[in-house]
């Protein structure tokens, strides 16, 4: 059935894709940081351990809206690794990283989400896409924040 939500075809697809990879990023971020929580080691184990279960779990409540956001515009969401690989710009790891690694790597992750986000927002506030823009805006504020608290835990 033909969509009319007042935002054109070529708008919803330009904005879905954006959001594929604004989902496929969170989505590769959000493993990486559960792996981090499972092998980090070290004097800040503790610290660690707990902070990356707090960033997976948001990450994790942060995937369904996102990908929800993409079908309301009417487009599938990228649902397999295979799908999503073709949207991921934050590198694996080769292996387990030291925990300043970790701390380093999620930082950049959380940077490549924010500059993601940041991509999709002007194509949202172009077609009027309110429900994507305030959706974007909750996920720079969560990035920001937290690249914030890892910076500092460098310092």
């Amino acid at each position: 059935m033909k969509i009319d939500i007042g935002i054109t075809e070529t708008d919803r697809k330009a904005i879905s894709e954006g959001l594929s990879r604004l989902l496929s990023n969170t989505y590769s971020l959000y493993l990486k940081t559960h792996g981090y929580h499972w092998n980090v080691t070290g004097p800040m184990f503790d610290t660690l351990h707990n902070k990356f279960m707090a960033q997976y779990t948001e990450m994790w409540n942060a995937i369904d809206p996102i990908a929800e956001r993409i079908r309301s515009l009417g487009f599938f969401a990228p649902g397999s690794y295979t799908e999503m690989s073709k949207h991921v710009e934050i590198p694996d790891d080769k292996s387990v990283p030291p925990a300043t690694e970790m701390i380093k790597n999620l930082l950049q992750g959380h940077e490549t989400v924010v500059r993601i986000a940041r991509e999709v927002f002007p194509k949202a506030d172009a077609a009027s896409d309110q429900a994507s823009m305030d959706l974007i805006t909750q996920r720079l504020d969560i990035h920001e924040k937290t690249a914030w608290m890892l910076r500092a835990m460098l310092e």
